[in-house]
């Protein structure tokens, strides 16, 4: 959604990066933006190869807390957090960092809970960035998305590819957590 936000908006060119593929593939369909498989490719090398060396302008962090990746860091972040001594895993952000052009914008949307470690703070400062983060605001926001659906210019149908009963929601949930049969939403319908 902050793909289809940023195209609604007017970015000149939208790069999602992930590594389900039907996420990669329900976003370039039903998105438009471009996709990056971020397990077959060197993400950075990649963006700097897609802007002329320089880097995107805007990165946006959507993930939040349970960023994935195949770094040795990764599994850092994931023993830190069980121990306790960190509550997130803060890959996506030290990755759009690192990505973004000097003098760029980072957004931070994804869910946070708190404290993180080995913050790239030296990478934000010497590349002039500008870090910004939020949650959505329903009050300030709802009232547009809702005339954007209604236009029929942002559309989230795509997005249930499973409908269950109340009775099968622990399934549903179980399959969405372990990404199975191609769960990236599901519908937990009460009545049935």
């Amino acid at each position: 959604m902050a793909a289809r936000a940023a195209i609604l908006l007017g970015a000149e060119c939208v790069i999602s990066i992930d590594r389900i593929p039907e996420r990669l593939e329900m976003t370039e369909r039903h998105v438009g933006s471009e996709v990056i498989d971020y397990t077959s490719t060197d993400v950075g090398a990649e963006l700097r190869e897609r802007t002329g060396g320089r880097g995107p302008d805007v990165c946006i962090e959507a993930v939040g807390m349970e960023a994935h990746s195949d770094s040795p860091v990764h599994l850092y972040d994931q023993v830190k957090q069980q121990l306790r001594l960190q509550s997130d895993r803060p890959t996506a952000v030290r990755q759009a960092i690192h990505a973004c052009r000097k003098g760029g914008t980072v957004f931070i949307l994804g869910v946070f809970a708190g404290a993180v470690d080995k913050f790239p703070l030296g990478a934000v400062i010497n590349k002039g960035l500008t870090v910004r983060g939020a949650q959505q605001h329903g009050q300030r926001y709802i009232p547009m998305l809702l005339d954007r659906l209604a236009a029929g210019e942002l559309s989230t149908a795509h997005l249930a590819t499973h409908s269950v009963s109340l009775d099968e929601a622990p399934r549903a949930y179980e399959m969405f957590k372990e990404k199975e049969d191609g769960c990236v939403r599901a519908v937990i319908r009460p009545g049935d």
